[in-house]
């Protein structure tokens, strides 16, 4: 008796080793793992905006309307619930995309202020805010590019035979990714003017 049940159990492990249970398994480790790292990178961009709108402050001080966007769009990302749910529901993915994609815009807006106050682009502490800034924005497109291919690899194993039959079995549904920003602005193709020639 003892024999059969380790031989079924050879049989069982051998056939869910096949189906991609464990290759569904991995992929879906992965995408929380590389989750885990956007949502670090976008909070420690978060984590610097008080003391960069701090700094900016004390040199800018009529750019309150500026200031006050930044501040919002922080306080809206800090709204938004970053969690593992994020990976399972495209609306709240969305949602959370856009609050990133407003404090980005935010961002931009303050450092083109920047450009107006030559003392605050000497002052040392600001500058090194400014590098952290962005160091930051580039880990945090590394981060979203690795998530971005985690997801792909965990989707693409939970919609391929035989996998996708273990994968509705188990209740594992594809992930939302991300969406470029500026979506259908990018597809939409370039207008071209052609405009009259010159007389000689």
């Amino acid at each position: 008796m003892p024999i059969r049940r380790l031989l079924l159990l050879a049989v069982v492990a051998l056939l869910l080793g096949g189906c991609g249970y464990n290759d569904i398994q991995v992929n879906d480790e992965r995408t929380k793992a590389t989750w885990a790292e956007v949502i670090n990178q976008y909070k420690r961009r978060a984590d610097l905006i008080p003391n960069l709108v701090k700094t900016v402050e004390g040199y800018a001080v009529h750019e309150k309307s500026v200031l006050t966007d930044v501040t919002e769009a922080r306080a809206r990302v800090g709204s938004v619930l970053a969690g593992p749910e994020l990976q399972q529901d495209p609306k709240a993915l969305a949602s959370f995309q856009a609050a990133q994609g407003q404090l980005s815009s935010a961002l931009s807006r303050l450092l083109v202020v920047v450009e107006r106050y030559p003392e605050l682009k000497a002052d040392a502490s600001f500058r090194d805010l400014q590098a952290q800034l962005e160091g930051t924005e580039n880990r945090i497109a590394v981060a979203r590019n690795r998530y971005i291919r985690a997801v792909e690899n965990y989707n693409v194993s939970v919609r391929t035979f035989p996998n996708n039959l273990l994968a509705m079995t188990l209740g594992y549904d594809a992930k939302p990714n991300f969406a470029v920003d500026e979506e259908a602005a990018i597809s939409a193709p370039p207008g071209v003017e052609f405009g009259t020639r010159p007389a000689r």
